[in-house]
């Protein structure tokens, strides 16, 4: 990393809160350049030079990759995977686990009984008996989501989908592949559910049955879905427990939230699925996920196929082997405590960063059980291509991942702060106006705070 000292950032002791002095001087940080798109062809074997052989270009590949990890902030994705080298002998193996996890397979070549004991992992911290799911690992929070909602769907065929505007994408996918009516339902500034719109929209269908995707930690703002208002919102407006299903969306907080507040999530509550991405905020070099449903549910979608002499019920039939020891592997070596110390560590670290933007008169806003620190969005897209943001109109996000140091964090914030100064020195450009997306209380632009702070 290149710097040009002019300034630098007085550190507080890694634990704490910055002071409002924290902001002593700034230095300079120039990130090296977003990676470019290479001029890739299939050859012939011995058809290239040393130059242009297929070692020579992945090797300048993962080169490449390792010197831009540090700036990946927008994205959550948990980098920080070093088991690699443990688990580097499976890949001379073809794993599938084909059909459902907990039937026994005609081949060897298969990792079941790995993937049962991530789920029993899951299935525990959701509060649910071992004898009452059936779940299976996904290839991410998207096919968790379209397994959760056509459960519901096949359980009430003419169900309605509830789903609020900040919901991930998948969802309203899901409504279009399989033809679900839907209702989409405002949220707060926050992004949680507004449930005044939710229960007028239930009064106005309330001949329909009810298919609600609640989200743990919404894609851009990490809002929390109040579960038990919800609940209690479908009660008052006349829906019986045969009357509604509950998908929890729980991508990236499903392993954050529990560590933070106790029964978020359970499937003590009369809910049907719960998805999380096991790529997210634990760890994995393969994009996967985990779906846990109740086994009563699942006899609507289960089918015998007599080809790989198994029940199926999962959305991909043939899934990767690999994932199931990856997540096991992590699990294994973290264990809650390890999990609840990551989960410790990217809060403070993510109300360290807000409170950094924040004594410099920059836009920002934190969700109480969020490690998404949302700000305004910065004017130059090099600089979001630079530090790879996640932008939605006039803001963006940094989400802090347990690979995110201080250090990074510190490095980011005095590249904004300069920047900044560049950008709207002369007036000419003002800083945007994010009162609409995160609050008046948060927005700092000329209407709402009348001053920048400049260092």
């Amino acid at each position: 990393m290149m710097m040009n000292v002019a300034f630098c950032l007085h550190h507080q002791p890694k634990g704490c809160i910055p002071s409002e002095n924290i902001v002593k001087k700034v230095v300079k940080v120039t990130p090296p350049g977003p990676r470019k798109k290479l001029q890739l062809a299939v050859t012939e074997p011995g058809l290239t030079n040393g130059l242009f052989s297929p070692d020579y270009i992945l090797d300048n590949y993962l080169k490449t990759l390792t010197q831009r990890a540090k700036y990946h902030l927008g994205f959550p994705d948990n980098i920080c995977y070093d088991h690699h080298a443990a688990l580097a002998p499976l890949l001379q193996f073809h794993l599938n686990n084909c059909g459902d996890p907990f039937m026994e397979s005609p081949v060897d070549f298969h990792s079941k009984d790995f993937e049962v004991a991530v789920l029993d992992w899951f299935a525990k911290l959701w509060e649910i008996e071992k004898d009452d799911y059936w779940g299976y690992v996904t290839h991410g929070g998207t096919e968790g989501n379209l397994h959760g909602i056509l459960v519901g769907r096949e359980l009430l065929p003419s169900g309605i989908l509830y789903a609020s505007k900040d919901s991930h994408y998948s969802v309203f996918k899901a409504a279009r592949l399989y033809r679900i009516n839907m209702e989409m339902i405002n949220t707060s500034i926050n992004g949680e559910m507004d449930c005044s719109d939710l229960r007028a929209k239930l009064l106005h269908n309330k001949d329909k049955p009810a298919i609600i995707n609640i989200n743990i930690g919404t894609t851009f703002k990490g809002a929390v879905d109040d579960i038990d208002v919800i609940l209690q919102t479908l009660q008052d407006c006349g829906y019986s427990h045969d009357k509604f299903y509950i998908h929890c969306d729980a991508a990236l907080s499903g392993l954050i939230v529990p560590f933070i507040k106790n029964q978020v999530i359970s499937f003590k509550k009369p809910i049907g699925s719960v998805t999380i991405s096991g790529h997210k905020f634990l760890g994995c070099p393969i994009p996967c996920g985990v779906q846990i449903t109740r086994k009563s549910h699942i006899v609507y979608l289960s089918r015998k196929v007599e080809y790989i002499a198994s029940m199926d019920a999962t959305i991909s039939g043939s899934r990767n082997g690999l994932t199931p020891i990856l997540l096991w592997y992590n699990l294994s070596s973290k264990g809650q405590i390890g999990l609840q110390q990551d989960v410790k560590r990217c809060l403070n670290n993510a109300r360290y960063l807000k409170d950094l933007l924040q004594q410099a008169k920059i836009s920002v806003m934190l969700n109480e059980l969020s490690n998404i620190v949302v700000l305004e969005r910065p004017h130059d897209h090099q600089f979001t291509r630079h530090w790879q943001l996640s932008c939605v109109r006039n803001i963006a996000h940094v989400i802090v991942m347990p690979r995110i140091t201080r250090d990074i964090l510190d490095d980011f914030f005095i590249d904004l702060v300069q920047q900044r100064k560049i950008w709207y020195q002369d007036g000419s450009i003002k800083p945007p106006c994010v009162a609409d997306d995160i609050g008046a209380q948060n927005c700092a632009c000329a209407i709402h705070n009348g001053q920048y702070l400049f260092v």
